[in-house]
């Protein structure tokens, strides 16, 4: 039994082998072809081109055959060029003294030709003999034929035919009618990914063992009569380990892994988005037992619509893309793994028992989860022992792990922009503030009126969430512009919240309009500063009403405009009149409760914006003794 297990285990890096050195020859093939296709092309477009000039310059020097005829019969032809079997004629007329010009006189000489095309080149032999003959005077010149010219003139002839065979094999060239998916296969890979290489996800990697252990045993669910699920749905947002996870499924299971994108499926051609979907299994058939991910599955995977042109091909694809899930046997030992940051986009068809049968929804790391990410990715990093992940993970409430390991990629290019031996806390802070707020513009200068706006819009912020429950503590107010802003207050997150209830977002609302009602109470005016926080602010009120059902004259509805927008005309006309009242009144009094806060106290919203004017900078143990004096 072993034997024939290390048997197959050969065949598949064999074939995995070929299969790797089949995709780089067809690779290249293409490569040459493209460019053998495009030199074609530009060889065709040159030579036509200067045929097109040469006919432009010469076309004022054209002579109609009727006109030759004349011009011979009344004696002012000197010589006729002509090539055999060729209808063009090079005709040169005598001058106002009846010579022919010698051929050293060039500029006489290109007055005076002229050029023709006779209907019939033996006819017009016979007649320049009779012409001859009966006393006209003038040479006759006979070349022999050239090669190139007949050779160019047959180009020409089917250059639209050559034209349009090389556009398809561009065309298909682009297509890329071949193989598509990347084959990794863990066995042969330097590079494996296993569960050890992927933090937090305790969950969701306990509900991936069982398809793991499918893959390594088979035979074990077979014998119990079990159907192992065919795919699973990986739902989550960007960066938090959906196709990493699926690659440790792969690694752990010591299986092939086919990763293929959404997108590469659909074309400009019909019908080459369900031949592709049919390659891609045909491949996973014959190197299973094996995992085919599917990223951004939405892009194929959208809800089947009856309207023509693109949305047709879309619906061959998926339609093909269910079949083929619906199609092979647990025998073959491929699972499907998809990922997608919108499941509600999805058709109902695939998500039915016996296609996607379970759907894994990935969320941000909690606390812990971003400790342990932070640890991963800075293992090939030189971190100061002075870092403490724990504090750091502290800060980073919300973040994803692609954009935990981005800060510290940022952080690593600080530390060697500055020279350092290793990456410090001040560089994993400047990183944290780098990737959320913007880059810092010390140089950028601030006139002093603006300044002083900017000092009383940030002090307004931090003064008012000091004053309120819920919201967190202020971290660092600057007046230094970062990105767009032309200041910023950052506060340190306590804990992950996984709800917030409707007193937090009315302080959170009080926290947004203290800049404005800053402005308004320190110096009798507001500006532009505030766009961003109504902005904010607009979007949370009104989500209060429509969505969370936070409104007592509205009810407690959930109302998804932007997905059913004639669902407001099912609840009555005047609606949205009460919606808008309601959010209006939401804000209002947000904006009432900042201003009273400020007021009650003035002195401390002055003495934060002196102090921001003196240092630019105010930290959080700064920001605590002022309160504190």
């Amino acid at each position: 039994m072993q034997k024939e297990f290390d048997k197959e285990k050969d065949e598949k890096i064999e074939y995995s082998k070929k299969d790797k050195k089949k995709n780089n020859k067809d690779n290249k093939s293409k490569k040459k072809a493209f460019l053998i296709t495009i030199i074609a092309i530009l060889v065709v477009v040159i030579g036509v081109s200067i045929a097109i000039i040469s006919k432009n310059k010469n076309e004022d020097k054209n002579v109609p055959y009727t006109q030759l005829i004349k011009d011979i019969d009344e004696g002012k032809v000197g010589k006729i060029k002509m090539t055999v079997n060729s209808t063009s004629i090079v005709v040169t007329y005598k001058d106002s003294e009846g010579n022919v010009p010698d051929e050293e006189d060039k500029e006489a000489l290109e007055d005076l030709t002229k050029y023709a095309i006779v209907p019939n080149t033996q006819a017009f032999i016979e007649l320049i003999q009779e012409k001859t003959l009966t006393g006209t005077e003038f040479e006759l010149q006979q070349d022999k034929e050239n090669i190139l010219l007949t050779i160019g003139s047959g180009i020409i002839s089917f250059l639209p035919t050559l034209i349009m065979i090389a556009l398809i094999v561009v065309l298909f060239q682009m297509q890329g009618l071949g193989d598509k998916g990347k084959v990794y296969d863990p066995s042969i890979s330097v590079d494996k990914i296993t569960f050890k290489n992927v933090a937090g996800l305790k969950e969701e990697k306990a509900e991936m063992i069982e398809i793991v252990d499918f893959l390594k045993e088979p035979k074990k669910y077979a014998k119990m009569g079990a159907r192992v699920p065919k795919g699973v749905l990986l739902c989550g947002k960007p960066g938090t380990g959906k196709t990493l996870i699926a690659k440790a499924i792969a690694g752990e299971a010591g299986v092939p892994f086919i990763s293929i994108s959404g997108s590469e499926f659909i074309e400009m051609f019909a019908g080459l988005g369900a031949s592709r979907v049919r390659k891609l299994f045909e491949k996973a058939q014959k190197i299973s037992p094996c995992i085919v991910f599917i990223d951004e599955i939405d892009a194929i995977g959208s809800r089947r619509s009856s309207n023509s042109g693109a949305d047709t091909e879309n619906n061959q694809t998926l339609n093909q893309l269910l079949v083929e899930m619906d199609g092979f046997s647990t025998d073959g030992s491929v699972i499907v793994i998809a990922a997608t940051n919108r499941p509600e986009m999805l058709d109902e068809a695939l998500l039915r028992p016996g296609r996607f049968d379970r759907t894994i929804t990935i969320g941000l790391p909690d606390v812990t989860d971003r400790e342990e990410i932070l640890k991963i990715h800075s293992k090939n990093k030189k971190i100061s022992s002075e870092v403490n992940f724990k504090s750091i993970a502290e800060d980073t409430a919300g973040f994803s792990g692609a954009e935990l390991e981005n800060i510290l990629n940022e952080a690593a290019i600080l530390a060697a922009s500055k020279k350092h031996e290793e990456i410090n806390n001040d560089d994993i802070e400047e990183a944290v503030k780098k990737v959320t707020v913007g880059l810092e513009k010390k140089d950028k200068v601030v006139s002093e009126k603006d300044k002083k706006l900017t000092a009383y819009h940030e002090a307004g912020h931090a003064v008012v969430s000091r004053y309120l429950e819920t919201q967190d503590n202020v971290k660092e107010v600057s007046i230094i512009p970062r990105g767009f802003a032309g200041g910023y207050t950052m506060y340190k997150t306590n804990e992950d919240k996984f709800y917030i209830s409707k007193t937090e977002m009315e302080e959170k609302l009080i926290s947004l309009l203290g800049g404005r009602a800053a402005e308004k109470i320190a110096l009798n005016d507001i500006s532009t500063g505030a766009s961003n926080d109504l902005e904010v602010a607009m979007k949370i009120a009104r989500d209060m009403v429509t969505v969370y059902g936070m409104s007592e004259n509205v009810g407690p509805m959930s109302m998804n405009i932007e997905r059913d927008p004639y669902q407001m005309q099912l609840l009555g006309n005047n609606l949205e009149d009460e919606i808008g009242k309601e959010v209006r009144a939401i804000l209002e009094k947000a904006y009432k409760s900042a201003q009273e806060l400020l007021i009650l106290h003035r002195d401390k919203l002055d003495t934060v914006a002196e102090r921001l004017l003196e240092k630019e900078k105010i930290n959080e143990q700064e920001f605590i003794e002022i309160f504190e004096q």
